[in-house]
């Protein structure tokens, strides 16, 4: 029910992105019964691609869409309470049928209308599967929470409001919910079966860093995120904090 498709160039180890209106489905069938045929591992991946999704599109700042946030905020909440059982209960048609809807509403662009979104986490963690292989999921898992920390000052209000309402966090200030949330984030990807280190997931990683930050040089990537301020140095500081 999407626009979008990723192609990967195995000889220039290149993962790119393309997509608009005309690539848009003249209808959809979304069968949950399908991912009965899934292994383990791409049920997981499902999950946790499902959840970056929505938070690419709702992690960003604070703005007055407000249903537009409590939908991203539901399907986040309805991933985290079904996600671990589908993966053990794929004939499950409740858990199903629940997961592929939330997958579905996740990226057909309802959420994204008329909010700020980011999608850096994506491109990074493209890289990671052109160079390693490294499920795209789970290069999603790497990136995104190290993104959220290294991005803090300007993600923190909505870091906040993600805490308290998806994940029910208390707390003293904006910034210790904050941080509560990105911790909570991280412990249902490793509930989710991921690993959220590059170490974990490749070997001889150390110039990971230099390999990205050249590439997206490269293609004038300069300024990413949902107010430009991604830059290079930033890229560099959430790749090395994901070694």
């Amino acid at each position: 029910m999407n626009s979008g498709a990723v192609v990967t160039i195995e000889a220039t180890q290149e993962k790119l992105t393309l997509g608009g209106s005309a690539l848009f489905p003249v209808f959809s069938i979304v069968d949950p019964t399908v991912i009965t045929s899934l292994p383990k591992r791409q049920l997981q991946n499902g999950v946790v691609d499902a959840f970056t999704h929505v938070m690419e599109q709702y992690l960003t700042y604070t703005h007055d869409a407000l249903l537009q946030d409590r939908i991203s905020e539901s399907i986040l909440q309805t991933l985290i309470e079904i996600g671990p059982d589908v993966v053990e209960n794929p004939t499950d048609y409740k858990l199903a049928s629940n997961f592929v809807w939330s997958a579905t509403m996740a990226l057909n662009g309802l959420i994204q209308k008329g909010v700020p979104s980011d999608w850096a986490t994506h491109m990074i963690g493209h890289e990671l599967t052109a160079l390693y292989e490294i499920d795209h999921a789970r290069t999603l898992a790497i990136i995104g929470p190290n993104l959220y920390r290294v991005m803090f000052d300007t993600k923190k209000d909505k870091l906040a409001q993600y805490g308290k309402r998806v994940w029910n966090i208390q707390g003293s200030s904006t910034e210790e919910i904050a941080e509560k949330a990105i911790e909570k984030t991280v412990e249902f990807f490793h509930k989710m079966g991921m690993k959220t280190k590059i170490s974990e997931n490749a070997e001889n990683i150390e110039k990971t860093a230099d390999f990205i930050v050249n590439r997206f040089e490269e293609r004038g990537w300069k300024a990413m995120g949902e107010k430009q301020n991604i830059t290079l140095e930033k890229v560099r500081a959430i790749v090395e904090m994901s070694y």
